[in-house]
């Protein structure tokens, strides 16, 4: 008789034939080719499809425990492809985002240090102000590799039209904003340098403040007030979608104009001298940033007369190196909650193990029997780590498909989109099969050294 059909032979033995007799003639059966799951290689070698048929047998045959077995994977295989599709989600969103605010960008702001655990910015009259946007643009002017140069200051302002009112974001900065940040309008069109230096009271309104503030209607050439000034609509811009940085809910109007009218700054040395918010440098290309962001921060000290570049009132960020930092800091917390939910497929291989040890002590005349009829220790031991692996897989395999599920139905509930890879959904899947294959070494070899003697006489 061959070691296959001795296999089959021993997994017979638990049916109701019972009877080593009966064992036998179901394994002439399989020897004779009546039994898929009972072949032989030319080599005399066990065929592994009867292997893999025998441990598929066993856990159909208690499907419900081998399911509760396999939960544990199940749940952590799950966790980790969730997790890690939606903190991919999150860091393409972060990128998103950041592209959205314009490409190839440095900003210029005032140096911002901790005190205490608070954030303090430099004082006033150390700050950005609108002479160094001058300068820059003086630089723009000279240098090919840069395509614009806008300052920018904001304040959430009272808004009225007709007898709506909201509150909104208002902006005043120059013309070359729009291309800087890439919005052009959707309606009407954007004021000009003529209209800063008149400080003209025009404004180009986002799409969401837009449709908030003259619904069923067309914005432009419609009148709003800010504060106590009137703006005449001159542009709409159009949805630029939720998140940091949109301008959905800005008005954007002339710097002049915010300054003198809205923000009423006053101080000595005329509009050069009144602060910013930031500066907004866009360069022709990403290649150049590091060279202009080393030549701006030289620039500006040298006119400040600050020739201490770890001191200084002001700095210079490189939108690569932030977006580089962002999702360094993503990718990272993604790993480490990825590698916590990790920690349930150990429990999952845990409970594996529990099991095969149950199954070892059920089906210890099974193992008698397949050793009285040839069986090696090798033999046993593979069997029963097929069991586990076949487990492992399972439960990897539903695992993958209740991750990628609940990545789709949460996703939506964090306003981010799920991004499924394949890599993190190999390596769970990889990690499972790894961990039942581990935690089944210990139950095969159990079953492997027990005495063929005492296994027969086992009830």
């Amino acid at each position: 008789m061959t070691r296959a059909a001795t296999l089959g032979a021993a997994d017979g033995a638990r049916r109701p034939e019972g009877p080593v007799d009966g064992v036998l003639a179901d394994g002439e059966a399989a020897a004779e080719g009546e039994d898929w799951f009972a072949l032989e290689e030319p080599s005399g070698t066990t065929d592994a499809r009867a292997i893999v048929g025998i441990a598929w047998r066993s856990i159909r045959g208690n499907a419900s425990r081998s399911l509760l077995t396999a939960l544990g994977v199940i749940i952590g295989v799950a966790a980790v492809v969730a997790l890690t599709a939606v903190g991919a989600g999150v860091t393409q969103n972060v990128t998103a985002n950041l592209e959205r605010l314009g490409t190839n960008l440095l900003t210029i702001g005032a140096t911002v240090t901790r005190t205490a655990g608070a954030i303090v910015r430099t004082e006033a009259g150390a700050g950005i102000t609108v002479g160094d946007a001058e300068l820059l643009r003086s630089l723009q002017l000279a240098d090919g590799r840069i395509l614009g140069v806008a300052p920018s200051v904001t304040s959430n302002l009272q808004v009225r039209a007709g007898g709506l009112n909201t509150t909104a974001q208002v902006l005043g900065t120059w013309p070359g904003y729009a291309p800087i940040r890439d919005l052009d309008v959707d309606a009407g069109a954007w004021w000009t340098d003529v209209d800063v230096e008149s400080r003209a009271r025009v404004a180009v309104l986002g799409h969401e403040i837009a449709q908030e503030l003259f619904p069923g209607m067309d914005p432009l050439g419609q009148s709003l007030t800010v504060g106590t000034h009137t703006f005449a609509v001159v542009g709409v811009l159009p949805d630029k979608g939720a998140g940091f940085g949109s301008p959905n809910r800005q008005i954007i109007v002339p710097l002049s104009t915010y300054l003198q009218r809205l923000a009423r700054s006053q101080v000595a040395g005329g509009t050069s001298a009144q602060s910013v918010n930031q500066i907004f440098v866009r360069a022709t290309e990403a290649r150049h940033l590091t060279a202009l962001q080393s030549e701006v921060t030289l620039l500006l000290a040298n006119e400040r007369g600050e020739f201490d570049l770890e001191a200084l009132s002001f700095q210079v960020q490189n939108q690569a190196d932030t977006l580089e930092s962002l999702t360094a800091v993503s990718r990272t917390l993604t790993l480490f909650l990825g590698a916590i939910a990790g920690i349930s497929l150990l429990v999952g291989g845990i409970g594996i193990m529990n099991i095969m040890l149950v199954s070892v002590t059920e089906r210890t005349r099974e193992i008698g029997i397949r050793k009285a009829l040839g069986a090696r220790p090798a033999d046993i031991r593979l069997q029963f780590l097929v069991e586990a692996a076949v487990l492992a897989a399972g439960g990897g395999l539903l695992g993958l498909a209740v991750g990628a599920a609940g990545a789709h139905f949460v996703s939506p509930m964090l306003g981010v989109t799920s991004a499924l890879t394949v890599t993190p959904m190999a390596v769970a899947f990889g990690v499972a099969l790894f961990v039942g294959i581990v935690f089944g070494l210990y139950p095969a070899q159990r079953a492997a050294r027990l005495d063929p003697v005492a296994s027969l006489r086992h009830e």
